[in-house]
């Protein structure tokens, strides 16, 4: 069950603005008139990944006549009862008002986590407008402005902290279900349409010595150790310059669209020839594109003694991302090491499937933050509250920070090898967006 927070004050101070703005959408109907909202309103909204429940309450004035006010102060009550934490909303350009102070004293009583927000706040400048509230006996306080949206996630960063994070329980490993669709991709006569003829054990693609006689992006539907598979044979990329063929311009456009149908892509590399330009363009619009990669060095049976940790340097070198793709060492035409390639591309899609809690991920993200601290910029130093999973297939991460600009590139990558050491999502790019505190109370109202 989502945390519960409340937004309780006298009327008039600003709530409904801060309802309005923390869930970045007009619910609570705003006017300067007393007495507007009634009953409850209850919203979902989040802070650095956690979400919580958000409810608006009406005005608590202990002798006001108007109509209605006994039904509001119900409402209001009832708020106080069920929340985790209570926002006690006062205005700071009015000043202390004695009904501020009854409205203390009743949440006092509740025994509930207390923080005061000083509304009319509008820049730091201001904040000496806050010291008249310490009467009211509330230790935490934060100045904020509704209507600006200042320092509203520092108010929900610290209404959250008093709410201990839930216990998440493992997410099981993904099941394979329908299709995986594979593209087998690289540059002319490297072997593509010969590796496609083994793995179905039938001529279905058209084999020759001439680069470039694949032109079409062929589809076939196969069946291995019960699991369906989709293999897009593709025309090799040609060089740019060697253009010259409508057709070929063509084909290459078809590879892309197959690189972007496909979940795996098998990048077929001649290990005579090793890696270049081609290939590099390649890997780096699979990587671009998000799609899970199988590293296949074609060919291997005309090499003598060389070894494959000199052919996989110079492509570890080029593209950082092929350092964590499964690589093999085949020979389409001897049938050397194909067996390896159907589990390998099912490995890679469960992987690019895989869901991380929360909970895991900020134990990840303290162990990485004690083991070596951000650098200091310019006398700033980067803070990580919280990370958190958004997308997957493929997986996308989202880190709230204080500052995004504080993320250093060494910082970064330290961080990004230490998850792949830690949950692998072998052959599979990451996303690691970065949004800062800042990102919370600014989107305009609607």
């Amino acid at each position: 069950m989502q945390p519960k927070i409340a937004l309780v004050g006298r009327p008039n101070v600003g709530k409904s603005a801060l309802f309005n703005r923390i869930c970045q959408k007009r619910i609570s109907i705003v006017d300067e008139q007393e007495g507007i909202t009634r009953d409850r309103l209850y919203a979902t909204a989040e802070i650095f990944g956690r979400p919580f429940t958000l409810i608006d309450t009406g005005g608590i004035d202990i002798s006001s006549q108007l109509p209605f006010n006994e039904e509001i102060k119900k409402q209001a009550y009832m708020a106080i009862e069920e929340a985790d934490v209570i926002i006690l909303v006062v205005d700071g350009q009015a000043g202390p008002n004695p009904l501020d102070d009854e409205v203390s004293k009743i949440l006092l009583k509740s025994k509930k986590p207390l923080v005061v927000a000083v509304n009319k706040i509008d820049r730091m400048g201001d904040d000496y407008k806050m010291h008249a509230f310490h009467s009211l006996a509330i230790k935490d306080m934060i100045g904020v402005s509704a209507i600006q949206g200042f320092q509203v996630a520092e108010l929900l960063e610290k209404a959250i902290s008093f709410i201990p994070p839930q216990e998440e329980l493992p997410v099981p490993a993904p099941e394979v279900e329908g299709v995986i669709k594979v593209a087998i991709v690289g540059r002319p006569n490297v072997g593509k349409s010969t590796l496609l003829n083994h793995l179905l054990h039938e001529e279905r693609s058209i084999v020759s010595p001439i680069a470039g006689t694949t032109r079409d992006a062929i589809d076939v539907t196969l069946e291995h150790q019960g699991q369906k598979y989709l293999l897009i044979d593709t025309a090799g990329i040609r060089r740019k310059k060697a253009e010259k063929e409508v057709v070929d311009k063509f084909a290459a456009i078809r590879t892309d669209d197959a690189i972007e149908r496909a979940d795996v892509c098998i990048l077929v590399l001649d290990a005579f020839e090793g890696f270049t330009t081609q290939e590099k363009r390649i890997a780096s619009e699979i990587e671009e594109k998000g799609k899970s990669c199988v590293l296949v060095f074609n060919k291997w049976d005309l090499l003598k003694n060389f070894r494959m940790e000199h052919a996989l340097r110079g492509v570890k070198e080029e593209i950082p991302f092929l350092n964590h793709c499964p690589t093999l060492f085949v020979s389409a035409l001897n049938d050397r090491n194909l067996g390896q390639i159907f589990p390998k591309v099912k490995e890679v899609f469960v992987e690019r499937h895989k869901r991380i809690t929360t909970g895991q991920l900020n134990k990840f993200i303290e162990a990485c933050l004690q083991k070596y601290h951000p650098p200091l910029i310019i006398g700033k130093r980067l803070r990580i509250y919280y990370m958190t999973q958004v997308e997957l297939n493929p997986p996308k991460f989202v880190l709230f920070v204080n500052n995004p600009t504080l993320m250093t590139e060494p910082y970064k990558k330290y961080l990004i090898n230490q998850f792949r050491e830690s949950y692998g999502y072998s052959g599979c790019p990451l996303t690691l967006e970065l949004r800062g505190k800042n990102a919370i109370g600014e989107t305009p109202l609607l």
